[in-house]
């Protein structure tokens, strides 16, 4: 291999006084992206990027059996309407998703391609939202990766543009009145209203008139409300009542109300609170037979649904109808109140140590009916029903051999049936695959649990992947993964660890991992390498570790606390300074989650752990790659910037031999992205951690 060079990073000699605390902050100055320093240093770093991924020859291998293996397709959930059907599908060979609509007589639609709309492949569809009657629809274009949708309405039988685009729409999903005039959003205030760097906040909720302007629309909520609140809104098949939600940035405890706009009218609406000022969820619905339904943690860590008269909506007047279950997390429901039915139901959907499991129970009492045979150990999600009501409920299933696919579940005899497969599905060449779920001890004793994915019939020490996330109450659960099945075909495995801060066991479990508990979370990931090790699954020199976002924050800690583990690292679009991150991005929406530095307190939670700020010289530390995205609106690139700069001073292993390295992509964000581009980043990840883990694809493994 040809002798490399790192790009030359100058190190200032700036420290802070925090108080009372001195914290350096050596490379600040790659703060400023547009600077001409820092793009010369991009610019070098590209190259160098360049010119070592040029010689990972196990690059196309991954490449080429990622992509087949992403011929899988994809196929959504129906969204029923009358007889009107809507889904995404997106078909072989398709860059994205395609939001389609069938009725009777008329066949198939395309109703929003967003590869027609952007043949370049970086226009998303992030959300699509019908009326109640199926006439028109309200759906969310971003472009470039930025996640800054744009609300449009189009006339479904037509597919003529009927309003729109309404910008600063950011992840809020409307909610219709009957008849498709009017709905209610969630919307920011407008730039020139705010200070430069809060125009990502500042939500309010409005009442909007289809084909009217945006300056008519009626404030409804909101006003004198926290900065970094977020809104939710819904109204019921009836349209007799509004139902809103309050959190504060991403905590998962809310706020929520019940307005009955038959009392008051749909643009002054009288709220009655469901809960105020309670560290708790509670998600409040209003079902066809008129009673309020709310699924929350409230006394239940695990879930609980309760039932209530909407009249009366407060916390001492819920009756729960399906209680907690002691090792099981309670998931999404559905109703089936047909008249076909004996009598209606309730299908409830569990997650019980990750495993997804369906029950059925009568809908007056919650009594537990049976419980619904699914294909596999996998996992179920998107439970949809008839909005008129119905005996049928839709939902996904998917594992990690199985892309997700859509069952039809019969009330009446209740067993579910496939009713759409991924398009690709028969025409896979899959691997052979064994799957484990493991149990393990972390640092204080509490048992975690991790799925091992690894070729059938081999024998450690095999090189592998341990992947986790550990963070805002986001379970990770058995899924299909192109690149999962890539790894495991050349011959390595790839471990999935059930971290502290996740939900996979419930609320205490997230808040087990958050705030001044974080640490937790990076001694259950450590703890997990050591049970791989131990028990000859792998060994230090054949481990890597991999996460994105906040599971990138998690591969910071890791390689900066314990590098005797692992070999490599991949660490994308990470969180990595935690005494800045509040400054960029969407940062002041995830202190709820990690604490704020301006809290003395909290600035020691977040030294004790902070990556950027635990790099020492003359470690050896694992080859390490971080992938940015230059359109990234949620976590800055800066992290990894200034995070790469100060390993590549301070590592002791050769650039040859164990480099620190960044790849920039630019027009993606944080989120969704075209199948090519999936598919390059993904095959050039691999091919690196294959390099430095010993995996060579093609030649059986090690």
């Amino acid at each position: 291999m040809p002798h490399h060079r790192y790009p030359a990073a100058a190190r200032s000699d700036l420290v802070e006084d925090l108080h009372g605390r001195p914290v350096a902050d050596p490379y600040r100055w790659l703060e400023e992206a547009d600077s001409p320093a820092t793009e010369e240093w991009s610019a070098a770093q590209d190259a160098l990027y360049a010119r070592m991924r040029d010689s990972w020859r196990e690059r196309s291998a991954f490449a080429a059996d990622i992509t087949a293996l992403m011929r899988a397709g994809y196929v959504g959930p129906p969204v029923w309407r009358g007889d009107r059907c809507l889904f995404v599908r997106r078909e072989p060979g398709q860059e994205h998703g395609v939001l389609v609509t069938s009725a009777p007589g008329e066949g198939e639609r395309v109703l929003v391609d967003p590869t027609a709309i952007d043949p370049e492949g970086t226009t998303t569809l992030d959300g699509w939202y019908p009326d109640d009657e199926g006439r028109l629809l309200a759906y969310h274009l971003s472009e470039g990766g930025d996640e800054e949708s744009l609300l449009r309405v189009m006339d479904i039988a037509t597919g003529e543009a009927v309003d729109g685009p309404i910008d600063r729409t950011r992840h809020s999903a409307p909610a219709w009145l009957p008849g498709g005039k009017a709905f209610y959003y969630v919307r920011r205030l407008p730039p020139e209203e705010v200070p430069e760097d809060e125009r990502q906040y500042h939500r309010r909720v409005y009442l909007h008139r289809v084909g009217r302007p945006t300056d008519e629309d009626v404030l409804v909520f909101g006003e004198g409300r926290g900065m970094t609140e977020y809104f939710g809104v819904a109204v019921d098949r009836s349209g007799r009542h509004l139902l809103l939600t309050a959190s504060e940035g991403t905590s998962v405890s809310n706020d929520a109300w019940i307005a009955d706009l038959a009392e008051s009218g749909p643009e002054t609406p009288r709220f009655t609170p469901v809960q105020e000022g309670v560290d708790a969820e509670a998600e409040p619905y209003v079902g066809r037979d008129g009673r309020l339904y709310v699924s929350t943690d409230r006394e239940a860590p695990r879930g609980r649904l309760c039932v209530a008269d909407p009249a009366a909506p407060g916390a001492e007047n819920w009756r729960t109808l399906i209680g907690p279950d002691p090792e099981a997390v309670l998931g999404g429901y559905a109703i089936a109140d047909g008249p076909e039915l004996e009598r209606p139901q309730l299908v409830a959907v569990w997650s019980r140590h990750a495993i997804s499991e369906i029950t059925r129970h009568d809908l007056a009492t919650g009594e537990r009916l049976g419980r619904v045979e699914l294909p596999g150990p996998g996992s179920v999600g998107a439970l949809t029903e008839r909005p008129e009501g119905g005996h049928e409920v839709w939902f996904t299933y998917t594992d990690h051999a199985t892309p997700a696919s859509v069952y039809r579940l019969d009330l009446r005899t209740g067993e579910a049936e496939p009713w759409a497969s991924a398009p690709g599905a028969r025409e896979l060449d899959l691997p052979g695959v064994r799957a484990e779920q493991v149990a393990y001890a972390s640092k204080d004793g509490t048992t975690v649990r991790m799925l091992v994915l690894s070729p059938e019939g081999a024998d450690g020490p095999l090189p592998t992947v341990l992947y986790g996330y550990g963070g805002f109450a986001l379970s990770l659960t058995p899924g299909y993964s192109a690149s999962i099945l890539a790894w495991v075909r050349a011959g390595g495995a790839y471990a999935v660890a059930n971290l502290r801060g996740g939900l996979e066991e419930g609320e205490e479990w997230h808040r087990a991992g958050m705030l001044d508990r974080k640490q937790n979370v990076f001694d259950d990931l450590a703890a997990g390498a050591e049970h791989l090790i131990a028990s000859g699954a792998t060994a230090p020199d054949r481990l890597a570790v991999m996460g994105g976002s906040n599971g990138g924050l998690l591969v910071g800690a890791a390689v900066t606390q314990r590098p005797d583990l692992f070999a490599a690292a991949v660490c994308s679009a990470p969180l990595l300074d935690m005494v800045r991150y509040e400054r960029f991005g969407l940062g002041r929406l995830w202190n709820v989650e990690y604490g704020s530095a301006d809290d003395p307190e909290q600035l020691d939670w977040l030294l004790s752990y902070s990556p950027y700020h635990r790099v020492r010289e003359g470690v050896r530390y694992p080859a390490l790659l971080f992938t940015v995205f230059e359109n990234d609106t949620r976590v800055d690139p800066l992290h990894a910037r200034k995070m790469c700069a100060a390993l590549q001073h301070a590592t002791a292993a050769p650039v040859e031999e164990r480099p620190v390295l960044i790849r920039r992509e630019a027009e993606v964000g944080h989120s969704s992205r075209s199948v090519s581009r999936s598919v390059a980043l993904s095959a050039e990840q691999l091919a690196f951690l294959a390099r430095h883990t010993g995996l060579r694809p093609g030649s059986g493994g090690a």
